[in-house]
């Protein structure tokens, strides 16, 4: 599957900083260690929709990650995933009377370019779940031989199922208690009351043909895979068991998450699947989180068609914190572009205060978990100044566009 271009990453001056990020299994912030090659993977879209702010502020946050690693010198492996066939797309094409797949490359087209306006690096790997399918067949057929999947006792479908406690180690990464993760695989796409299972938390992993839904000959038979393994099978045939990150919304943070992350430790009896487990706050409408249920989303594509300038979009969903749950308000909006109009007007001045001190600490606030209200903050102070120093608007400008993604 075609990524997006990638905006140019001018080097900033000075000396970067490593990134200590907050870890959802040790629960703790704790530092970045890649190699020369740093290695990421973020759960991408299941394009029945268009971009909203909550995708964009995700991919907003594990840009900035991109971005400091590249900073400290490390080349990034960075895969993501389109979950290009799901019960949801499914479902609204069906009520749209329209073809599953138009709809699935109309909005991943589209998602392209709402990400090349917010100027997010694009992945190395962009891979989607149908062009994946013959090493999820291979990855269910091991879990299978292994014991770590079974079959249901159901002569019309005979879906097969991960034993969740395959690894041995389930729970590690999200930190839940069973009645909690029962909770929330009900609400979240999985299927606690499906007969036969051998236990309610087993999800599934192959779906064999139901008349009506698209399927794929295998040697598990016709069907089609189940979420999480997409995800776990995808990144682990690209960036290997250890990865550096794994990135999502929080929502993600179970089931999605735990059960790639077990799937591919059964797979391969390695620990862990990933160093860090990083997680995106919400952003809200109106007191409520924006869903496709409550209809209330609002689209990158339709603020960009109303005029709003992207960087004025991506500096609104960088002035809160990553981790937290927030709200899109016009307020936020209004905020946004007036801080972009002040830090313009600043950066073309013929002359300002000295760049070094505030370069250095936007990258210590950038460095500490993605602290960008500190870094908004600390921009804010310089733009604020007067100052004689013909090079700071220019070092400014390239420290801006490298580390916060936005070009003034």
């Amino acid at each position: 599957m075609q990524s997006w271009p990638s905006p140019p990453v001018p080097r900033v001056p000075g000396t970067p900083r490593p990134l200590r990020l907050y870890d959802t299994a040790s629960q703790q912030i704790r530092p970045t260690a890649p190699g020369e090659t740093a290695s990421m993977y973020v759960c991408g879209i299941t394009p029945y929709d268009a971009t909203h702010l909550g995708h964009a502020a995700t991919y907003l946050a594990f840009d900035l990650v991109h971005r400091i690693w590249r900073d400290n010198g490390h080349a990034v492996h960075y895969v993501q995933n389109v979950t290009d066939v799901d019960d949801p797309l499914l479902e609204r094409a069906e009520r749209d009377h329209g073809d599953w797949r138009v709809l699935a490359m109309r909005e991943t087209a589209l998602f392209r370019e709402d990400m090349t306006a917010l100027r997010v690096l694009p992945p190395q790997d962009y891979i989607g779940a149908v062009e994946a399918i013959p090493e999820i067949v291979e990855a269910v057929g091991k879990l299978i031989a292994s014991g770590a999947a079974y079959r249901v006792d159901d002569d019309e479908h005979p879906d097969v199922y991960y034993d969740h406690n395959a690894s041995g180690r389930f729970g590690y990464e999200s930190n839940y208690d069973e009645p909690t993760m029962l909770e929330l695989f009900g609400e979240r796409g999985g299927d606690p009351d499906r007969p036969g299972k051998r236990h309610p938390l087993d999800a599934l992993l192959w779906r064999t043909a139901r008349e009506g839904e698209p399927s794929w000959p295998s040697d598990l038979g016709p069907g089609r895979p189940g979420w999480h393994v997409e995800c776990s099978v995808i990144a682990r045939n690209r960036l290997g068991m250890g990865i550096d990150l794994q990135g999502g919304g929080s929502d993600l943070a179970f089931p999605h998450h735990e059960y790639s992350a077990a799937h591919a430790e059964a797979l391969t009896g390695e620990f862990p699947f990933a160093r860090h487990y990083v997680h995106a706050g919400m952003i809200g409408l109106d007191g409520e989180k924006m869903s496709k249920s409550r209809g209330n989303l609002v689209f990158v594509s339709r603020l960009r068609a109303d005029g709003v300038d992207p960087a004025a979009i991506r500096l609104a969903l960088l002035s809160g914190h990553y981790r937290s749950d927030r709200a899109w308000t016009a307020d936020v909006l209004a905020s946004a572009e007036a801080r972009l109009a002040r830090w313009r007007d600043a950066v073309t001045a013929s002359s300002g205060a000295p760049a070094d001190d505030v370069i250095a600490r936007v990258r210590d606030h950038l460095s500490d978990d993605l602290d960008t209200v500190g870094a908004l903050a600390a921009l804010d102070a310089w733009a604020a100044q007067r100052g004689d120093d013909e090079q700071a608007p220019g070092q400014i400008r390239v420290a801006v566009d490298a580390l916060l993604g936005i070009d003034l």
